[in-house]
């Protein structure tokens, strides 16, 4: 009878051993991921209107690009947070001048008639 319950205890020690083990398995995960916050500004631009999608963006006196590489909801031009001269040029005529405050995580769309 006393082995019985001697075997018996260790069943229960070696049983409650491996549930303890076993609850260790799996390691603890940490996910890190950088997001980009950058301000961007895009453009809405009527594609028939060849003026308006030739026109040259400019952003702070500096040449960037063409309008239609910065189509609202294709594609867009990050730039630092701050205050920014916006001037759009189709041949020779100005079609957007703004200067304007844009902040982290700011999505601004310009329209281009």
């Amino acid at each position: 009878m006393q082995t019985k319950r001697s075997a018996d205890l260790i069943a229960v020690v070696v049983v409650a051993s491996a549930l303890a083990l076993s609850a260790c398995v799996q390691m603890p995960t940490e996910r890190q991921g950088v997001s980009d916050l950058r301000p961007q500004i895009s453009f809405n631009v009527d594609a028939a209107n060849e003026r308006a999608m030739s026109s040259r963006v400019f952003v702070d006196g500096v040449e960037v690009g063409a309008a239609s590489a910065f189509v609202h909801g294709v594609n867009s031009l990050k730039i630092l947070p701050g205050t920014h001269q916006i001037k759009v040029v189709g041949n020779g005529e100005t079609l957007l001048d703004e200067r304007v405050y844009i902040g982290d995580g700011v999505n601004k769309s310009f329209m281009l008639k």
